[in-house]
């Protein structure tokens, strides 16, 4: 479990920004449950989808998506990883691979977070943020999350992963455009 609970450059929770936010969006009664909830809803909310809104800059390391308030899916995963770290929550990195353009038929991953609770064990959370068609909720023990893979060829990975995938952060840190990461999306 301890390596769910690491900090690291991308998951840098010791970061004066994180370590704030985190202590803010703490339940007040000590709770997990609404500690995580709490962070779960900051990062869905408050921090924007890089596409949805068409902004940059393309970030990768968790402070960086908190100071900038905005992020891909993958950015706001290691975000809200960040935050759960910094209160003690253990929280991993899940994926699912999506059809992308069914014309083109490309595929690319989307980034999401398990998180563990004691009376619920480990369960998915996606803070991707909502729209039109799009509704990810904090609900356990169900995952409501924004995607549910039906198309053939789409699946959920089944790793829970303690870091960011490596060719996630290549295409975070490679690329500095909303245009060449929509471009180089990975697949696996």
């Amino acid at each position: 479990m301890k390596e769910y609970l690491l900090t690291s450059p991308t998951i840098d929770w010791e970061h004066p920004l994180i370590l704030e936010m985190a202590k803010e969006l703490a339940c007040r009664s000590g709770a997990r449950f609404g500690t995580a909830r709490n962070c779960f809803e900051f990062v869905r909310d408050e921090i924007r989808h890089s596409v949805d809104f068409e902004l940059g800059p393309v970030t990768c390391r968790a402070s960086d998506v908190l100071e900038t308030g905005t992020g891909f899916c993958f950015s706001k995963s290691h975000l809200l990883a960040a935050l759960l770290r910094a209160n003690g929550i253990p929280a991993g990195f899940r994926y699912q691979r999506l059809l992308l353009d069914a014309a083109e038929g490309r595929y690319c991953l989307h980034g999401l977070n398990s998180i563990y609770l004691d009376a619920y064990g480990w369960f998915r959370i996606d803070a991707r943020g909502n729209k039109p068609g799009i509704t990810a909720e904090f609900i356990p023990p169900q995952e409501r999350l924004a995607y549910t893979p039906s198309a053939e060829g789409e699946w959920d990975l089944p790793e829970n992963y303690p870091e960011p995938l490596p060719q996630v952060l290549a295409l975070l840190n490679d690329h500095d455009t909303l245009a060449a990461v929509q471009q180089h999306l990975p697949d696996v």
